[in-house]
């Protein structure tokens, strides 16, 4: 569904708020010059520049701060006005913006978002996948209706609520000599080992580095190997034998029907966490992200956390 906002306008506002017309591009599925080309045509129409442009960097001029405070609560008033035509016409209608952080966003989110557009086919989904960090960053700025999280916001004024357990396990190349070290030794067995970690800001990094404290290891000393953006990237490293990985259970489906990666319990430490919806203080969401946030709660009742069970 297209929606009725004011596509030039939407342009403008997308590019405006990731301040990267590359960025805005693939959200909006055009090409570079083609939102270049749209923000020409509204700077034409209104007489007035609403970029600033310096090589590379982009920033706003005082008009266009001045339209994108007036073209959100245009878009605002849009999505009121679609999900009011929908209601006339007994279904939900309009626009659902979901922030998720990457393990939601890749192996949990499809199949929800699935279910719940073959139950109201004229919602019109969009979802931005981030670190913890900027996912929550992108909540606070207004820029989706509801968000899902690895762990804690860390911010007094969005609610948290829990939506399903998560286990973060330890993986190894099915050939490698840290698994049988690892399970001998417990954390100890990880002081030497070369370890492959999510990026700073990464809900999953800030869950194993309390684990890995808590089981006595000093992080100053550990061999961070790499850090990653994704649990895929993670996996792929971990299967070239470059070390020793941790992430989400859920994330391991396919290894499991493959056997291309392993895992090993170790010993003093289960790393299990909480993925939860976080949104604005005040009242509960409403209208076609209230709707979600329901469904979602049941299909996250009807779901199990994924267990693999150790190897050594």
């Amino acid at each position: 569904m297209n929606g009725i906002e004011n596509f030039r306008l939407k342009v403008f506002r997308v590019a405006a708020e990731r301040l990267n017309f590359t960025q805005a591009a693939d959200i909006l599925h055009l090409t570079q010059p083609a939102v270049t080309l749209q923000i020409k045509a509204l700077e034409e129409s209104l007489g007035t520049r609403l970029f600033h442009r310096t090589g590379s960097t982009v920033s706003l001029s005082s008009a266009g701060e001045v339209l994108l405070s007036y073209a959100r609560q245009m878009d605002e008033l849009a999505a009121r006005a679609q999900e009011e035509l929908g209601r006339l016409a007994g279904e939900e209608r309009g626009k659902l913006a979901l922030g998720a952080s990457t393990t939601l966003a890749q192996y949990i989110l499809p199949p929800l978002i699935g279910k719940f557009l073959a139950a109201h086919p004229g919602v019109d989904p969009f979802l931005y996948s981030g670190n913890t960090e900027s996912v929550v960053k992108g909540l606070v700025r207004k820029q989706f209706d509801l968000a899902l999280i690895e762990g804690p916001s860390h911010r007094a004024d969005l609610s948290t609520e829990i939506f399903i357990e998560d286990e973060i396990v330890a993986i190894f190349h099915p050939e490698s000599e840290w698994a049988q070290v690892v399970a001998a030794n417990g954390a100890a067995g990880l002081a030497s080992a070369p370890l492959i970690l999510r990026e700073r800001g990464s809900g999953t990094r800030e869950v194993v580095e309390s684990a890995l404290r808590k089981g006595g290891l000093n992080l100053r000393k550990l061999r961070i190997a790499m850090d990653l953006d994704s649990s895929e990237a993670i996996k792929c490293a971990v299967e070239a034998g470059l070390g020793v990985g941790f992430v989400s259970s859920w994330a391991l489906q396919k290894e499991r029907l493959l056997g291309s990666l392993k895992t090993v319990r170790i010993p003093g430490i289960r790393i299990r966490r909480r993925l939860n919806f976080i949104y604005a203080q005040g009242p509960k969401p409403a209208g076609i992200s209230g709707s979600f946030l329901q469904f979602a709660r049941e299909y996250g009742k009807a779901i199990q956390t994924p267990v693999w069970p150790a190897k050594a």
